[in-house]
């Protein structure tokens, strides 16, 4: 959200504030954001513990599975995945 909004993707037009007080995206730009998270999903990173290209959408499993070997004794340590 924040990026899109840095790129000027979403502006302040693009919220409604209800009576209540809450705010919400117009369905149209909500459309966009969720088409800008899927395919930032699809963006590969270099894994730096695990040395091979995967896809953001995966790292929570990655780090899940990582975290798994290190519970059941396999691993030393959990290997934190950190964002620069």
């Amino acid at each position: 959200m924040l990026t899109l909004i840095n790129r000027k993707q979403i502006q302040s037009g693009d919220f409604i504030t209800e009576a209540s007080g809450a705010v919400r995206l117009k369905d149209d730009v909500r459309k966009t954001l969720l088409v800008a998270w899927q395919e930032r999903k699809q963006v590969e990173i270099m894994h730096p513990y695990l040395k091979e290209k995967v896809p953001m959408g995966l790292l929570p499993h990655c780090q899940a599975l990582l975290l798994a070997r290190h519970v059941r004794g396999d691993t030393e340590y959990y290997p934190p995945f950190l964002v620069k």
